[in-house]
């Protein structure tokens, strides 16, 4: 069994793909996701964490 990679969504992105990654990994909706990330944007600190998470996170590597 291969183990589970963290990577921003290139089909499932509405800005860096970063709500779509994290639900890919975790299998779950991305409607959840990006719910729960907008709660945290209101805060102040998700803005942050998801610019931190856009640099961050890598992109799925191309099948070539």
């Amino acid at each position: 069994m291969e183990p589970k990679k963290l990577y921003r969504s290139d089909t499932d992105k509405m800005l860096c793909g970063v709500c779509g990654g994290l639900a890919e990994y975790f299998n779950i909706d991305s409607t959840i996701v990006r719910l729960v990330w907008a709660l945290f944007a209101c805060s102040g600190t998700g803005l942050l964490l998801y610019l931190l998470a856009a640099i961050i996170m890598p992109c799925r590597p191309r099948p070539y």
